[in-house]
């Protein structure tokens, strides 16, 4: 079994196919394309891919309906690479479970970073040493284990919506501003992304809180996001 990256580059343009193969394959990464979504999706199941590379005006295809399926179907990092550089596009594609979105006409190395950190994130690492299960109200964090539960029912969630989860519960009270969280879950340069962060406290709150419980995320409005505590915390 090889220990080189898979990536899945979902891509009609041969042009851009062939520069993006070319400088990834010299730099260790395993690069598989195709422009057609059902072979993206067969190969997501076969070939078990470490990141996928998705353009969205795709011939034959709806790219942000094959977003969706892609996230319905795994963890995996998804970044976007688009022609479409509207704000509309880009939060609509991070509700959908991007993990980061990327406007053509880009350069390697700025893929290249955004590659390294979007498989920081999404695929396991060895694991560090953590306190015991953190509890907010029926919310019960597993820092060690990655696992979250409400109610004592497991939630799914994306390795970057437990990246950003995470540092919440790490300053439990404690207000993070937009930069501080996109820095360390996005990583550097990532500071004024703040569509990001809304996008996914917006994702954790759906499957954090309840309709007619107490927040869990706080928003501090244009400072950033805190974890409540409860008072008999």
């Amino acid at each position: 079994m090889s220990d080189r990256t898979l990536v899945l580059l979902v891509e009609d343009d041969p042009n851009i196919v062939d520069l993006i193969r070319s400088n990834l394959v010299v730099r260790g990464f395993d690069v598989v394309a195709t422009a057609e979504d059902h072979v993206a999706l067969r190969i997501l199941e076969t070939e078990g891919p470490d990141i996928v590379l998705l353009d969205l005006m795709l011939p034959s295809a709806d790219g942000f309906e094959l977003c969706r399926q892609l996230r319905e179907r795994s963890t995996i990092g998804i970044i976007v690479v688009s022609a479409r550089g509207g704000e509309r596009d880009k939060v609509h594609a991070l509700h959908l479970g991007a993990d980061d979105y990327m406007t053509k006409p880009f350069g390697i190395e700025e893929l290249l970073a955004r590659i390294t950190a979007t498989l920081r994130r999404t695929r396991p690492g060895p694991r560090a040493v953590t306190p015991s299960t953190q509890r907010f109200g029926d919310v019960a964090v597993d820092l060690e284990a990655q696992q979250v539960t409400k109610a004592g029912e497991p939630v799914h969630l994306t390795p970057t919506e437990f990246a950003l989860l995470r540092e919440l519960v790490l300053n439990p009270g404690k207000l993070l501003s937009h930069a501080t969280l996109l820095r360390r879950v996005w990583g550097p340069g990532y500071e004024t992304e703040t569509e990001y962060t809304r996008v996914y406290v917006r994702r954790l709150r759906a499957k954090l809180e309840g309709a007619d419980g107490p927040p869990l995320i706080v928003t501090e409005p244009r400072a950033g996001y805190r974890l409540v505590v409860p008072e008999d915390a």
